[in-house]
């Protein structure tokens, strides 16, 4: 039997380690992003995309998604401590790569700062969908004009550039530019 290819540490909030999610907040900022209904790949132990985006008034809602048994135990500490962040922003533990698409809204962003890190051996053995596979499933649940944002410092960036870039070809989206560290991708109308 397989067992879920899962990571075994959390991720604190280290600004000058992984900036990612502060870079995403800033760019939901000032970009006026309000509303939005936002899906988010690893969410840290910090939780500082869900967070933010429940207490700085834009109303968006975000969906995370983490494979760290740490950070899903301290998203339920959070909802423990502060159920209203948790009317908004909800995380739970599983393999991306095993996402349904039943099971799945549409949304207006989609931050898929770890493509090509978390992929591996176990993840094959047990018919998970590719990195590729998993990014296709994300950008036709993500809706027309929403963006689809990569971090272009992940350990995994020389991988999932080469992902991204085929991708970029092959599907309807268009490249909008950087933010800060990230890059930012928009789904054509």
């Amino acid at each position: 039997m397989n067992k879920l290819n899962y990571y075994t540490d959390g991720w604190p909030l280290i600004v000058e380690m992984c900036p990612c999610d502060v870079h995403f907040t800033d760019f939901l900022a000032e970009r006026g992003i309000r509303n939005a209904s936002i899906f988010h790949f690893g969410t840290g132990t910090h939780h500082h995309v869900g967070i933010t985006c429940a207490e700085n008034g834009s109303n968006n809602a975000v969906m995370g998604i983490t494979a760290s048994i740490e950070e899903a135990e301290a998203y339920t500490k959070l909802a423990i401590e502060k159920p209203n962040v948790s009317r908004s922003y909800k995380a739970f533990f599983g393999d991306i790569y095993l996402l349904d698409r039943r099971l799945l809204p549409e949304f207006d962003v989609v931050a898929l700062f770890h493509l090509c890190e978390f992929w591996g051996p176990e993840s094959a053995a047990y018919h998970a969908m590719t990195d590729r596979q998993m990014l296709d499933l994300l950008t036709e649940k993500t809706r027309p004009g929403g963006h689809i944002l990569f971090y272009t410092k992940s350990m995994a960036f020389d991988r999932a550039g080469l992902v991204i870039a085929q991708w970029a070809k092959e599907r309807p989206v268009e490249r909008e530019g950087e933010f800060k560290t990230l890059l930012v991708y928009r789904k054509k109308k």
